[in-house]
C-alpha cells in the first residue's frame, strides 16, 4: 500500500472514532455539557487533562523548537511541566472543592462580583482565542501535508470534526474522544522516537539514546551533535542559552504559571467526582504527559541529526563539511524533502549557483566557519526549514515504514483537535454560562442554557477557524503569548481567591486589568505600533525587548508581577471582603470533602 493511501486510512480511522465516541457520549444536560456529570474516573480524566495539555505545540512544535534552540529550548520543558506540577498541587483540589463550572464563575463568586465574573471572561476569551490560532495552524500544517490539501481546506475539515464531537457532546464527549486522541498521539510520538533511537544508537529507549554512543562509533550522539552543530557556525546543542539569563527565567516562568491559569485545563478537574479524585487524576495526567515530555528532547535531538546528515553527507563520513561535495545536491534530493517544499515550510535558495543544498549558519560569529564556507564559495545558508516541520518530517527523514508516517499525521491531528475542543468548550462555557446566565438571563432553563452552550460553541468554532485562516500577526507562529495572557490575568486573581481571604472584589478586578493591559501593550508596542514627533516615527516602547531584554511571550511573568502589585495596592485603600466570603475561602482551603458541581450561581 503506498504512503498516500496508508496516510488516508490511518487519519479516516481515527475521525471515524472520534465521531463515534462522540455519537455515544453526547450531552443531554448543562452539567454533562460543562463537566461531563461530575463523575469520570481518575485514570480516564489523567488521560483526557494529557490530551487536553498536550497541543499542537507540545507534539509539533515543542522538539522542533528544541531541535533549533538546544539546551535553550529546555524552558518549553521546564516551564510546561513545572506549570502542571503547581497546577495540580495549588489550585486544582480547591478549585474542586469549590464545586463551579468554570473558572470565571469561581472569580465571580469568590469575589462577590458580576463584574470580576465579566472581566474574568474577557481575560479568558483573550487568552483562549490567541491559544486556538496555533492549535488551527497546527491542522492546516498536518493536514497540507499528509493528506494533499491546501492548509485552509485543511482548517476547514478540522472545523467540522471539532464542531461534530464537541457540540454534540460537550464536556461528555469530548472527554471520551480526548481519551481515544491521547492513545493515538502517545503512539504517533513514541513509536517513531523508539525506530530513529535504534537506528542512530542502537538503544530502544529514546530517552537513555539521547546519551548514547551512536552505532559504530565511541562518541555519544550528543557529543556528536555538538561537533557537527558547532562546525557549521551554530552554538553548541546543549550549552547555548535562550537570549540572557533574565529573558529565560522570564519565559521559564511565564510558561509555568500561564499553565497553571489556562482555563481549559483548570476545568478538567471539575470533572471528578471528589477532591481526592482530583488529586489522583492530576498525578495520572504527569505521568501520561512526562511520556511525551521526557521523549522530546530526543525526538529534537536525533531530528536535528538526521536533517544535517541527509544535507551534508561529510557528516556520516566524518569528513569536511565544507567541502566542495560534502553537501546535497538538489536535484538528488530526498522525496521527503520535495514533499515538504510544496507546502512552503521548507524551502531553498541556491545562493551560489552550484546546484547543491548548503546548511549553516551565514549569520555566524565562529571567524573560522565563516571562513571555511567562504573559502568552499558558499554565499550563505541556503535552507528554511520551519521548526513546525520537525515532528512530523522525522519518520520521513528516517525512512521509517509508510504506516509509522501515516500514525506521526493522525497524532499530530489529535493533538491539535482535542486542545482546540477543550479551548473551545472553555470559551462557549463562559459565554453561556458565565455571561447569558450569569448575567443576561439568570431566569434562562437548562434545556435554553444547554442550547445556548451549543450555539456559543457553534460561533466559536467559526471565530477560531477564521483566527486559524488570517492569523493576526502578534500571535502568529507562538501559542506562549497566550501563556503570558492568561499568567497576566487570570493565575493571580485564581491564586489570592484561594490563598487570601482578605483579596477583595476591588483588588482583584483591577489587578485583572492592569496585567492584561500591560502585557498586550507590551506585546503590540513590540510589534510596531508608532507614534509621530515632526516627521519621524519613532517606537512606541523603545524598541525590541525593551524592558530588559525579556521578549514579548517572556512578558507575562511581568504582567503576573504586576496584576498582584496593583491588587494588594487597591486592597488596602478599599473594604475588606465580607465575613462569609472570607469563611468561604478558609473553608476552600480545606480541601477534604467536595461539593456536588452544580454550577449554580
Amino acid at each position: 500500500m503506498d504512503l498516500q493511501t496508508t496516510i488516508y486510512l490511518v487519519v479516516g480511522l481515527t475521525f471515524a472514532l472520534y465521531i463515534g465516541i462522540a455519537v455515544w457520549a453526547r450531552a443531554g444536560s448543562t452539567s454533562e455539557f460543562y463537566v461531563a456529570g461530575g463523575g469520570v474516573g481518575p485514570r480516564i480524566n489523567g488521560m483526557a487533562t494529557a490530551a487536553d495539555w498536550m497541543s499542537a505545540a507540545s507534539f509539533i512544535s515543542m522538539a522542533g523548537l528544541i531541535s533549533n534552540m538546544g539546551y535553550g529550548g529546555a524552558l518549553f520543558l521546564m516551564g510546561w511541566t513545572g506549570g502542571y506540577v503547581l497546577l495540580a498541587l495549588l489550585l486544582a483540589p480547591y478549585l474542586r472543592k469549590f464545586g463551579k463550572f468554570t473558572v470565571p464563575q469561581f472569580i465571580g463568586d469568590r469575589y462577590y462580583s458580576q463584574t470580576a465574573s465579566t472581566v474574568a471572561v474577557l481575560c479568558l476569551l483573550v487568552a483562549s482565542l490567541t491559544y486556538i490560532i496555533g492549535q488551527m495552524t497546527g491542522v492546516g500544517v498536518a493536514f497540507s501535508r499528509f493528506l494533499g490539501v491546501s492548509s485552509d481546506t485543511g482548517i476547514y475539515v478540522g472545523m467540522a470534526i471539532v464542531f461534530t464531537y464537541a457540540v454534540f457532546g460537550g464536556m461528555k464527549g469530548i472527554t471520551y474522544t480526548q481519551v481515544a486522541q491521547f492513545v493515538v498521539l502517545i503512539f504517533a510520538y513514541t513509536v517513531p522516537a523508539v525506530f530513529i533511537s535504534m537506528q542512530l544508537t542502537g538503544n530502544p529507549i529514546p530517552q537513555l539514546g539521547l546519551g548514547s554512543n551512536m552505532v559504530g562509533s565511541d562518541i555519544s550522539l550528543l557529543q556528536k551533535l555538538d561537533q557537527v552543530v558547532v562546525e557549521l557556525g551554530f552554538g553548541q546543542y546543549t550549552t547555548t542559552t535562550a537570549g540572557s539569563t533574565l529573558n529565560m527565567f522570564a519565559y521559564t516562568l511565564s510558561l509555568m504559571i500561564g499553565t497553571a491559569g489556562l482555563p481549559h485545563v483548570i476545568m478538567r478537574f471539575f470533572t471528578v467526582p471528589s477532591v481526592a479524585a482530583a488529586r489522583l487524576s492530576a498525578g495520572w495526567a504527569l505521568v501520561f504527559i512526562a511520556i511525551l515530555y521526557t521523549t522530546a528532547p530526543a525526538v529534537a535531538g536525533m531530528a536535528k541529526m538526521n536533517l544535517i546528515g541527509t544535507v551534508n553527507t561529510a557528516v556520516a563520513s566524518n569528513g569536511d563539511l565544507y567541502a566542495t561535495d560534502s553537501s546535497l545536491k538538489y536535484e538528488e534530493r530526498p522525496d521527503w524533502m520535495k514533499r515538504w517544499e510544496v507546502t512552503g515550510l521548507l524551502k531553498f535558495e541556491d545562493k551560489n549557483g552550484d546546484g547543491r543544498i548548503q546548511y549553516y549558519n551565514d549569520k555566524t560569529k565562529n571567524a573560522d566557519a565563516a571562513a571555511k564556507a567562504e573559502a568552499a564559495g558558499w554565499k550563505g545558508n541556503e535552507l528554511a526549514v520551519n521548526a513546525d516541520i520537525i515532528v512530523l518530517a522525522n519518520p520521513e527523514i528516517a525512512l521509517l515504514p509508510n504506516w509509522v508516517i501515516a500514525l506521526v499525521a493522525a497524532g499530530g491531528l489529535a493533538a491539535a483537535l482535542s486542545t482546540a475542543a477543550g479551548l473551545l468548550l472553555a470559551i462557549s462555557s463562559a459565554i453561556s454560562h458565565d455571561l447569558v446566565k450569569g448575567v443576561f438571563k439568570p431566569n434562562i432553563s437548562e434545556k435554553g442554557e444547554l442550547m445556548a452552550g451549543k450555539i456559543a460553541m457553534s460561533v466559536s468554532i467559526v471565530v477560531a477557524g477564521y483566527l486559524g485562516l488570517n492569523p493576526p500577526g502578534f500571535a502568529a507562529g507562538t501559542v506562549a503569548l497566550a501563556f503570558g495572557i492568561a499568567a497576566s490575568s487570570l493565575f493571580p486573581a485564581i491564586m489570592m481567591g484561594i490563598f487570601s481571604k482578605k483579596m477583595n472584589k476591588e483588588g482583584a478586578i483591577a489587578g485583572m486589568l492592569s496585567g492584561l493591559f500591560i502585557t498586550l501593550f507590551y506585546v503590540f508596542a513590540h510589534k510596531g505600533l508608532f507614534f509621530i514627533k515632526g516627521t519621524e516615527y519613532l517606537p512606541l516602547i523603545g524598541g525590541p525587548n525593551s524592558f530588559f531584554g525579556i521578549t514579548p511571550e517572556a512578558f507575562g511573568a511581568v504582567g503576573a508581577l504586576v496584576n498582584f502589585i496593583v491588587a494588594f495596592v487597591v486592597d488596602k485603600f478599599t473594604k475588606a471582603p465580607p465575613e462569609h466570603i472570607q469563611h468561604l475561602v478558609e473553608s476552600v482551603r480545606t480541601p477534604r470533602g467536595a461539593k456536588a458541581v452544580d454550577g449554580r450561581h
